[in-house]
């Protein structure tokens, strides 16, 4: 082994082993008192689910977590353009994978293929989203690809009769352009009530995110949440902002990549904003098994619990992580975009509870970065 290798068992086992135990709350499942009545939970550890996108970086933490607390997973992967699925060993030699993970191969340009993979589960998680940041292509292609795969997924759910709960994994740009204190994308807070305004946004000097990132995603979680409303299934949104922390996927996520972009030596203008919203992936994944597993849930649900402004992010890692000689450079001069502060009040409201700050969230990136070779 070199020492490489052995950085990465080393953190494989860190995360398999207690340091990743189920929560001593464990933001229970099991029956809960529910002011006087004691109602039993949606899921409690036990069923099958499927998560969309299985071989990303959300989904897959989500996939261990789901394992961990006692589901049984069918993962969905996209083949590759030879037809052949990718190296998915990181998934398949998770703990328990053996016993309770299945891979099934779809995609989101054939929206029928993902039928197999959620026959039979009692909830599905919808991670993928299907964009390549290096292909430039329309708004409306996009959007159109993103919304058709998400309506044939959400088409079969109500074809397998089994499916209760339907999660889609949203992000913060449905929320960033519109509203707050001052009418959106200069500061203020924003809540679930709050959407962006395409508008507001095509208008920003300094944007971070492609438009049809922001347009797709948009009309996807609309979408989502209106088939919900019309045919009586229970669909849950969560809209994150930066996730970062560990990950178990082999590649570079870009929201890691992003969020340490300063450590990275990478000062493009494109990767910094005045205002850094992040959450843990792991507490974006407890999030999302606590709402899987409490008697109701619906809507939207924002899902943010860190909050810096770029100097005391620059401030924090030179600080914390001195190894990494970070310039010392005038931020002023940087042309940075605005962002909303998000509130988290519904998710917390709900009984859930945020387990990292920012030194765990950073500190479980840099990690997985050494291991990996990335840093």
């Amino acid at each position: 082994h070199t020492p490489q290798e052995r950085e990465r068992e080393k953190e494989r086992r860190d995360i398999e082993m207690g340091r990743e135990e189920k929560d001593e709350d464990d933001n229970n499942g099991g029956e809960r008192k529910l002011g006087d009545e004691t109602v039993s939970p949606l899921l409690d550890g036990t069923g099958l689910v499927c998560v969309t996108g299985g071989t990303g970086f959300i989904a897959s933490w989500l996939i261990m977590r789901l394992l961990q607390r006692g589901y049984s997973v069918r993962a969905t992967v996209r083949a590759n353009a030879e037809g052949n699925k990718k190296d998915i060993s990181y998934l398949t030699e998770l703990p328990f994978a053996s016993e309770r993970l299945k891979i099934f191969t779809a995609d989101l340009n054939e929206p029928e293929s993902f039928k197999p993979a959620i026959e039979g589960c009692k909830a599905v998680f919808h991670v993928a989203h299907p964009m390549d940041p290096d292909i430039n292509e329309t708004d409306e292609t996009v959007t159109k690809r993103t919304v058709q795969g998400l309506m044939g997924i959400l088409k079969s759910c109500l074809d397998a009769k089994t499916v209760k709960r339907f999660f889609y994994t949203s992000s913060a740009v449905t929320v960033f352009y519109g509203g707050g204190s001052d009418g959106g994308g200069n500061g203020g807070e924003v809540d679930e009530s709050v959407w962006s305004d395409v508008e507001v946004f095509k208008n920003q000097k300094e944007k971070r995110v492609s438009s049809s990132y922001v347009v797709s995603k948009m009309a996807a979680e609309t979408a989502a949440l209106e088939f919900g409303g019309k045919n009586g299934l229970e669909v849950v949104t969560l809209v994150i902002p930066l996730v970062v922390g560990p990950f178990i996927s082999p590649s570079l996520p870009s929201s890691v990549f992003i969020s340490l972009a300063m450590i990275f030596g990478n000062y493009k203008e494109k990767y910094l904003f005045d205002t850094y919203n992040m959450v843990h992936i792991d507490d974006v994944a407890r999030a999302m098994i606590y709402l899987l597993e409490r008697p109701v849930a619906k809507g939207r649900y924002i899902c943010s619990s860190v909050e810096m402004k770029i100097d005391e992010v620059f401030e924090f890692l030179s600080t914390r992580f001195p190894q990494f000689q970070l310039p010392s450079i005038d931020l002023k001069n940087y042309k940075v975009e605005k962002r909303m502060s998000l509130s988290s009040k519904k998710l917390r409201s709900a009984g859930f509870e945020f387990k990292y700050g920012a030194d765990e969230i950073f500190t479980g990136a840099i990690k997985s970065c050494q291991a990996r070779g990335f840093l």
